[in-house]
Order: structure tokens, then C-alpha cells, then sequence
């Protein structure tokens, strides 16, 4: 059974059991935070799908009008139709009200009224959106799953990181530690804010890019196993990358690099995000500007931070330089 996680100090030394010990306590909480998530989504898996469909049925909406293939023909004609059969139920509305017909003639156009009615409100008042579609008997089942899992994944990271951050805190001193738990807990508000950016700002126009190119020469059927990998990978990347400034605050306080560094290699860092972001959905030039602005502010941001937390090390190490100089005189005096 593993134990309850304490508090680990600074100055604690802890055996390789109790590290591994501490490791599968924070891995039992994450699962039980993943499982947790794996239950709310399945739970409520019909809105989760419904939420993700949107973005597919406005665009396909707006592709539809522009589109020449016999699906696209066939949505057109139904919502021409329905405008077709309103016309004439209004039609026969006002024949029905004329004085020169008879009781039946009155009765049988007043019938025709209620059929194209009924005809009319049976088709689509606009072009509809197209939701994604399944190929296999079992798809349906095991599409919902899959998608279950990968947002269980995507609601449970928050806690995932706070876990993995937790457990090499001890390595930070106690001054280190007052600047590292903001930043801890800044990390779910960071992967939040990535997913969000993604949801809003890259999302839609990235699939309205793919679902219109060359739209007149395709019947665009989207299959649901790729395009629901393709959301939750593009929203979980984009969380994990807006943890760049805890990235760049932990390689320069362990000194695998310096913020000199960081500085004058900032065209290469400029290079390697250009490349990240276009290996995320980015396929036009406004789309990948999108994503690469952002990136670019958290670096510069971190390289600040990085700076900042050197300065205040600068100072408390001449703050106790002189004090240090006069232990070691006694000593010698000694």
C-alpha cells in the first residue's frame, strides 16, 4: 500500500525506496484523477460530441453553399424546396379565403394548405452541417470511448502536471520555493489558457481552410476516428506548449542553460517554435502566425523571469558574502 503524500523538505534526504514510494503515490493520484475524468466524460459523452461537432457543422455549413458535388446539390435542393413549398401553402392560403369557391373546393385547398405545410416543415429551413461519420458497425461504441479517454486525458492533465511538478520541488531551495508554488500553480492556468487559445483562435479557421479547399472538386465526408483526433490533439499541444515558461524556468535553475544563452540563441528558439507550431494543425499562413505570436511572448516572458530569479540570487549572495568573510577570519584567528 503506498502512503500518504507528506511534505518533503529541502534539506531532507530521502532513500531511492522512499523516492520511488513518493512517485507511486502521486501516479496512484493521477490515475484516480484520470479514472475520475473517464467517468464525467462517459457520463456526459452526447454533450462532449455535440460540443465538438460544432465547429465541423458551422464550417460545413458555410463549404456547403460553395460546393458543387451531389450532396452539396442535395442539401441546396431540399432548402429550395422547403422555400418552394412555402410559397405555395401561402398561395393556396389566400385561394382558400375566396368567396367563389365551394365548401369542398374551400375543404380540399385547405388540405393542400396543411400538406405542403407538413412537407415544408419536414426540410431543412437552411443548409444543415454535416457531423462526422462512421464507417463500422462497433465505430459508434468505440469512437465515443476513444473520445471519452482523450478528454479525460485533456480535464486530468491540470492535475498531472501539478503531480509532476510537486515531486521535484523539493529539489528548489526555500527561497527558490516561494517564486516556484505561483508558478505551480500558474501551470493548470497556462494549459487552460493553451487549450483555450486553440479552441478559439486556431481551431476555426483551420478547419475552415481544410473543409473549403478546393471544395468544388470533393464531397467532403469526414470520417469521426480522424477528426476528433485531430481536436484533442491540436487542444492538448497547445496546453503543453503554453507550459513554456516552466520549461525554460527549470532547465535555467538546475544550469543546463543560462539566460545568456537563452538570449543569444534566441533566433534558434525562434526557428525550433516555427517548426512545433507548423507540425500542429496549421495549414494556412495566418493560422501558423496564430500560433507562433503567443509562443514567442511566453519565451520572452520566461527569459524575464529566468533574468529576475538570477538578480535576486546576485544579491542574496552578496548580501551574505561579508558575513561568510568574517566566519572564515574568526577561523583562521582561531
Amino acid at each position: 500500500m503506498s502512503r500518504a503524500i507528506r511534505p518533503v523538505g529541502h534539506e531532507d534526504r530521502l532513500s531511492l525506496v522512499e523516492h520511488l514510494d513518493e512517485l507511486r503515490t502521486r501516479l496512484i493520484v493521477c490515475g484516480l484523477g484520470f479514472f475520475a475524468a473517464f467517468a464525467v466524460a462517459m457520463w456526459q459523452n452526447e454533450a462532449l460530441l455535440d460540443l465538438v461537432n460544432r465547429p465541423l457543422e458551422r464550417t460545413t455549413a458555410a463549404s456547403v453553399k460553395r460546393a458543387s458535388g451531389p450532396l452539396e446539390q442535395t442539401a441546396r435542393s431540399q432548402v429550395q424546396l422547403r422555400h418552394a413549398l412555402e410559397r405555395g401553402a401561402a398561395a393556396f392560403d389566400r385561394l382558400s379565403r375566396s368567396s367563389a369557391l365551394t365548401a369542398s373546393d374551400r375543404a380540399a385547398v385547405r388540405e393542400a394548405v396543411r400538406s405542403y405545410g407538413d412537407a415544408a416543415r419536414a426540410l431543412p429551413r437552411s443548409v444543415p452541417g454535416r457531423q462526422p461519420v462512421t464507417l463500422g458497425v462497433t465505430e459508434p461504441f468505440t469512437t465515443t470511448l476513444t473520445v471519452s479517454l482523450w478528454f479525460a486525458l485533456l480535464f486530468s492533465l491540470p492535475l498531472i502536471l501539478y503531480q509532476a511538478y510537486a515531486f521535484v520541488l523539493p529539489a528548489f531551495s526555500p527561497q527558490e520555493r516561494r517564486v516556484a508554488l505561483p508558478l505551480m500553480a500558474l501551470a493548470p492556468v497556462l494549459f487552460a489558457a493553451g487549450v483555450a487559445f486553440c479552441w478559439f483562435v486556431i481551431l476555426p479557421p483551420a478547419l475552415k481552410f481544410l473543409q473549403s479547399f478546393n471544395a468544388a472538386s470533393f464531397d467532403v465526408l469526414v470520417q469521426a476516428k480522424p477528426y476528433y483526433a485531430f481536436i484533442v490533439f491540436a487542444l492538448i499541444s497547445l496546453g503543453l506548449l503554453f507550459q513554456i515558461p516552466l520549461a525554460v524556468l527549470a532547465v535555467t535553475r538546475t544550469g543546463l542553460v543560462t539566460v545568456e544563452q537563452l538570449r543569444r540563441n534566441r533566433r534558434y528558439a525562434i526557428v525550433v517554435i516555427a517548426v512545433v507550431a507548423m507540425l500542429l494543425p496549421t495549414i494556412d499562413p495566418v493560422t501558423l502566425i496564430l500560433e507562433i505570436i503567443p509562443l514567442l511572448i511566453l519565451y520572452e516572458l520566461s527569459i524575464l523571469l529566468a533574468s529576475w530569479l538570477e538578480r535576486l540570487d546576485a544579491r542574496r549572495e552578496r548580501a551574505t558574502a561579508p558575513t561568510n568573510e568574517e566566519e572564515t577570519s574568526s577561523a583562521n584567528a582561531v
